[in-house]
């Protein structure tokens, strides 16, 4: 890291308790020995918007950045703003992909749209002006590489005594991303390696400073007195609890910082959301925040998420960090699924979405369509569903076939009364399909179990069926049954742990042509009533909360491939059984 300035260095013990000094930026006009690329530097009144012009086929990228006046370059704020600027040069180096042990150079949008702003607007005693700076950024743009620069440079340089900088997220794991990073920066930093100590979740300087990850336990951080706060991934927090603890923790700092640097989310309910709306509040000029910083890269309202130049307008690393080939390929997957777009458009251009999306597009579940093979002899896994004891319950049995495909056979049930009922209201005809032979009927106005019971056991004698996927909570009396006539009997939950592995599974089969049906009515009767709900850290499960009709076919169905894949995987079968999804991880077809 070679450079015409004099390299960062820390006091000695003998010069006091003194920051790691920043090489010293010479004044505009008397000489030339920094770069003068970036001359603007935004006021106290600014605002930084990105990305809210409407996008052109034939633009490169629309933006704009708010500004009320343009600042001399000889205020102390872009004195100040340059010398983060040369930190991040000379002191920090990348350590991941391509340009590991590369200087940390800071792209143009980085400096002009946060490191400038946000270290260079000063108020009259000199001290920075915003407290708060809110981040929403798609991505794959480097955010966390740029967190844990701006945590180091809080921690080293800042002139903050006794410096006590967290990083936070809605668990540790996450909260640790930007620290590893910073740890590893440091290592690889002989500047900063010199004057730092890397613990195991803790970076320790001569004179005391100290960076952390913390956990997301809000009841245990009381007592703390924080400088400075990177919160990760906003939009996954449950609540403001961490936040308000955190936050309400700075009161004794000089000037302290807090940033909060998220892709957008799905939950309106959210903390992350009423930062959103404070954040386009103090963009539109609504509401007057001076300490609040909002810089929000988004995809340009009514653009089209398909088009490239929407993809530029979003993400300010196109192009770099963010690869032109990865973000087409992202978007030709998420033209093939509802569920694919909706993340797509919410990780890669900053929409906020709905919780729940509608999942597998129709003509893609009848491209699977095909002629039932030849079963005789082979292994099978079974999975019941009986989510309803007085409409529809389903079995399917899923076969494992040479050429890697899986076919799948729904048997469904739905007592008579039912059926009188649904053709009195006109709603869907059960009675037609109980002609055609894809419903069983039983006597009375709920299902018996018996009948089902006694038609499962003439499939497992028909058929070499492994084991069978239940939900217990609906079905416990009927396990116990099948499970002491000798049957495997395999516990499958309805929550994001156990469906969203399985589910998104199912999905890359439907997508690859790997799963295979004969167009069964009652199962795409199914398919189409299911919505797909998802949480924050991006876990899926079928959901009918768009629909008041059944899914239960196609939730037997989800069950009955994942054990099959937990077959075919070699993983122990029976009652907690290993997950395939546990030990290969999800497989790209």
């Amino acid at each position: 890291m070679a450079s015409n300035h004099r390299r960062a260095r820390v006091a000695g013990d003998s010069e006091g308790d003194r920051p790691i000094s920043t090489p010293r930026v010479r004044r505009a006009g008397k000489d030339r020995g920094t770069d003068q690329g970036d001359a603007n530097l935004a006021q106290p009144d600014a605002t930084h918007k990105i990305g809210d012009k409407a996008a052109s086929r034939n633009s490169s990228r629309s933006s704009s950045v708010k500004r009320a006046a343009k600042c001399d370059t000889e205020t102390p704020g872009r004195i100040k703003a340059e010398q983060v600027k040369l930190f991040f040069n000379q002191a920090l180096v990348h350590v991941k992909g391509a340009d590991a042990g590369r200087p940390l150079a800071l792209s143009d949008w980085q400096y002009r749209d946060i490191i400038a702003p946000l270290f260079g607007t000063l108020r009259p005693d000199g001290m920075r002006q915003y407290r708060t700076a809110y981040i929403e950024i798609p991505r794959k743009n480097g955010k966390s590489t740029l967190a844990a620069g701006i945590a180091l440079y809080l921690l080293l340089a800042d002139g903050e005594k006794g410096a006590e900088i967290v990083s936070a997220a809605a668990d540790r794991e996450q909260a640790s991303i930007v620290f590893d990073i910073a740890s590893s920066m440091v290592q690889h930093s002989p500047i900063l390696s010199s004057h730092c100590t890397v613990l195991r979740k803790e970076i320790v300087t001569r004179n005391g400073n100290r960076y952390r990850a913390i956990s997301a336990d809000a009841f245990t951080k009381h007592g703390m007195n924080c400088s400075g706060i990177i919160f990760d991934e906003l939009h996954a927090q449950p609540n403001r609890e961490l936040w308000d603890v955190l936050t309400t923790s700075t009161g004794a700092r000089q000037q302290p910082l807090t940033i909060s640097i998220t892709t957008a989310g799905h939950d309106r309910n959210s903390l992350c959301y009423e930062m959103h709306l404070h954040a386009r509040a103090v963009l539109d000029g609504t509401l007057k925040d001076p300490s609040f910083l909002p810089v929000l890269y988004r995809a340009p309202d009514g653009a089209s998420w398909r088009d490239e130049s929407t993809w530029r307008a979003a993400n300010p690393g196109y192009g770099v960090s963010v690869r032109e080939d990865y973000l087409r390929q992202a978007a030709l997957d998420a033209a093939q699924s509802p569920a694919r777009e909706l993340a797509f458009r919410r990780l890669h251009l900053c929409e906020w979405t709905d919780t729940i999306t509608r999942w597998i597009a129709p003509e893609t579940w009848d491209a699977c369509r095909g002629h039932r093979p030849d079963l005789a002899g082979r292994l099978c896994y079974g999975a019941l569903d009986l989510s309803s004891t007085t409409d529809l319950s389903a079995f399917v049995l899923a076969f494992p076939l040479d050429d890697g495909t899986i076919w799948i056979e729904p048997i469904c049930w739905a007592p008579r009364g039912v059926l009188k009922q649904r053709e009195r209201t006109n709603r869907m005809r059960y009675d037609q399909w109980h002609a055609s032979g894809h419903i069983n009927v039983t006597d009375g106005d709920v299902i018996e179990y018996e009948d089902v019971y006694t038609r499962i056991k003439q499939l497992c004698a028909q058929y070499r069926v492994v084991d069978i996927a239940i939900d217990r909570w609906n079905a416990s009396q009927l396990a116990q049954q099948m499970q002491s006539d000798g049957l495997n009997i395999v516990s499958f939950g309805q929550g994001y742990a156990s469906m969203s592995p399985a589910a998104k599974d199912f999905e890359t089969l439907v997508m690859a042509r790997k799963l295979r049906h004969d167009g069964n009515p009652v199962l795409r009767w199914c398919l189409g009533n299911c919505s797909i709900e998802s949480d924050a850290a991006g876990n899926i499960k079928p959901s009918k909360a768009k629909s008041s009709e059944k899914i239960d076919a196609l939730v037997a169905s989800i069950m009955a491939v994942a054990r099959s894949r937990v077959g075919e995987a070699g993983g122990a079968i029976g009652r907690g059984a290993p997950s395939v999804y546990e030990s290969r991880g999800m497989a790209l077809l």
